[in-house]
């Protein structure tokens, strides 16, 4: 491990100087917290001073960049490599989504088209970020699940949204224009020359603000029943792949016309496994094994 951050550190300095970025290498005595969304960092950094380890802010990370970013959003798909110091070895987190039951060759071809849609519910897999997050808290970090959405519900209730990303909403309008609900959310000023938000404006996100206190309920409702806070965090995993959160996410996707159901959500699942590996001029190199693309229903870790 010495070996990488030393080489890491070196390559930085070389690029530094190569390109004379105004980007500097970044040096942590303790701790650091690294994303693309400054705010985002801020939010690991929030959750390494009330002493939460490296996974519980990487969680914390996620949540408040999924929140920030456009294109991302929670209902992505979580990979992560986690290097555990105290066995010295890796492990990795899959929670891909999986292409909806319904999402056959003759459904495609029923509707004309040789392959699936690049946009659109039709394009959609099962959600893997909140579950991704979820596991990976509940089996390594050391925190709530209240205490690491906290920086991400603050930024849903509304935070100064950066120019990329506002740009990036306006020139995209047209097809945002297509999705009721998205339409809601990143053009709040329909009928306007610009109708996305304006760099800086106050960008407020509702109804995610809802789904992720709904998250926190249900941990919440579980601790007080005298539950642990590993079985606490998957009550919350529960609340959207069985509940009603996912039943109306399932309905809301298949009125947009989507194919994801209840049922996929409920089959879906998050894999801990052993990550492919190589050696590389004495440095190992990791990531996830591709048989996490395949759909899966009988072998969900055990909790």
């Amino acid at each position: 491990m010495r070996r990488i951050l030393i080489i890491a550190a070196l390559s930085m300095a070389v690029s530094a100087a190569a390109q004379q970025t105004q980007k500097p290498p970044l040096h942590g005595r303790r701790w650091m917290a690294i994303t693309g969304k400054p705010l985002a960092a801020e939010a690991g950094a929030m959750i390494f001073q009330k002493k939460g380890n490296a996974v519980d802010a990487a969680c914390a990370m996620l949540a408040a960049t999924c929140t920030m970013w456009d294109v991302l959003s929670w209902g992505g798909e979580t990979q992560a490599l986690i290097y555990n110091p105290k066995t010295g070895k890796v492990i990795a987190i899959n929670a891909l989504g999986v292409a909806p039951t319904g999402a056959t060759v003759d459904f495609f071809k029923g509707k004309g088209m040789n392959y699936p849609p690049e946009y659109g519910p039709l394009a959609a897999v099962t959600p893997g970020t909140p579950g991704g997050l979820m596991t990976m808290l509940a089996e390594y970090g050391t925190l709530s699940l209240k205490e690491v959405l906290a920086p991400a519900m603050q930024l849903a209730e509304g935070y100064p949204i950066e120019a990329q990303t506002a740009n990036s909403m306006e020139r995209n309008k047209a097809m945002i224009k297509q999705w009721p609900y998205s339409k809601a959310v990143y053009l709040p000023h329909l009928g306007e020359e610009r109708e996305a938000p304006q760099a800086g404006e106050i960008f407020k996100q509702t109804d995610l603000l809802q789904t992720l206190t709904q998250f926190v309920d249900a941990e919440q409702a579980a601790l007080k029943k005298g539950k642990t806070r590993k079985e606490a965090i998957y009550a919350a995993y529960d609340a959207f792949y069985k509940g009603a959160l996912g039943k109306e996410y399932a309905r809301a996707c298949q009125e947009q016309g989507g194919l994801i159901t209840a049922e996929d959500l409920v089959n879906w699942i998050v894999k801990i496994e052993e990550p492919v590996s190589v050696n590389y001029k004495g440095i190992d190199v990791y990531k996830l094994a591709v048989k996490g693309f395949v759909r899966c229903t009988s072998d969900r870790h055990d909790r």
